[in-house]
């Protein structure tokens, strides 16, 4: 079988490993200029999406910093702790440096004879290279423009601001998110001493990250601040997830809010979805073709949906009180998080994506 894979992005490298570890070949194919590297930017990645990266996929323990504590707090509380996740101290996720995991995916995958890295434009002629399957994980090509184009939308008038902060050693295994009066804030720790920090804030005025870490921070003796990036936030999903032997994939499928971090982790489970589709079918000896997508679709395409509302919930939900600045909901929330069983399915939920 062969398969292109259109992007030289995390989605992209992420996917071409997973195939060329079951057997099948890979062309990753974009075009000739270089993609613009945000050193500042983190994932997350759930407990239970590790241990399928590391097993399935690629070892990145060396890469990943553990997290064994999530604290969320209100503003509109005082600043007050509304929620507490853990689980004995055991692990709830770990984060990652976006570009050291492309550099270690590239390396590993320009070694492996069954995948190949090809730089030309995607037009039409993409079509008749006789590839079984051509997976699409970029926004701005021929193929989205000719098949991808329909979609639901969510513009939330919301930037995302990302940076790293530099701070003195400590241990750094705690996440913490602000629900301030702007939006959302979220400390993600990556090091003993040094933390990676996302706001994602209300309307299209820029804002002084620097200044607003500093007046929200509470909890590091900070020593340097990196310039902040920004970029838009959506929500979006995707009507038809293929069209013949094309299938769409990554953030191309669905976008979704930041706050819950769980953008790449929905990702993770598609490609455990359509790596399993793949091996029933290569195990019964049955053919690879286009009959994957349509599989693909209908085993993912309805949690997808119904998970990512659930996250544009969560954010609505916050925006209201902030709004409106009730605390009835920061209350209510604090309240459920007091329950064990509650707890203990909230830390579920993000672990699996599974809301049932």
């Amino acid at each position: 079988m062969n398969v292109c894979i259109l992007g030289n992005g995390l989605t992209s490298l992420t996917l071409a490993k997973s195939l060329v570890n079951i057997g099948i070949n890979v062309d990753i194919i974009s075009n000739e200029k270089k993609t613009k590297i945000n050193y500042d930017r983190t994932i997350g990645i759930s407990k239970v999406n590790l241990e399928f990266f590391n097993k399935e996929i690629l070892d990145i323990n060396k890469l990943s910093w553990n997290i064994n504590k999530i604290e969320i707090y209100s503003e509109n509380l005082n600043n007050e702790r509304i929620l507490n996740f853990q689980n004995n101290g055991q692990k709830l996720f770990s984060v990652i440096r976006n570009y050291k995991l492309i550099d270690y995916l590239t390396k590993k995958l320009k070694k492996e004879k069954l995948c190949k890295f090809k730089k030309k434009l995607v037009n039409k002629n993409i079509l008749t290279q006789g590839y079984d399957l051509i997976i699409n994980c970029e926004f701005s090509n021929y193929i989205t423009k000719k098949f991808f184009t329909k979609m639901i939308t969510k513009n939330y008038n919301n930037y995302a601001y990302t940076t790293i902060i530099k701070h003195s050693k400590i241990i750094n295994n705690k996440a913490i998110q602000i629900f301030t009066s702007k939006g959302p804030l979220a400390f993600l720790p990556i090091s003993k001493s040094e933390t990676s920090v996302v706001y994602s804030v209300n309307g299209n005025q820029e804002i002084d990250l620097k200044d607003l870490v500093k007046f929200y921070n509470k909890f590091y003796n900070i020593l340097h601040i990196n310039n902040s990036s920004r970029f838009e936030l959506q929500m979006s999903n995707l009507r038809n997830y293929y069209k013949g032997n094309i299938l769409a994939f990554g953030d191309l499928l669905h976008k979704i809010h930041p706050l819950a971090g769980q953008g790449f982790n929905m990702t993770l489970r598609d490609i455990k979805i359509f790596s399993e589709i793949i091996k029933k079918k290569l195990n019964l000896g049955l053919p690879l073709d286009q009959s994957i997508n349509e599989e693909f679709e209908k085993k993912s395409k309805h949690s997808n949906y119904i998970f990512s509302n659930g996250i544009d919930f969560i954010y609505e939900f916050f925006n209201f009180e902030r709004k409106t600045k009730s605390k009835i909901f920061s209350k209510t929330a604090k309240f459920l998080g007091k329950n064990f069983n509650i707890n203990k399915k909230f830390i579920e939920i993000a672990d699996n994506g599974s809301l049932f």
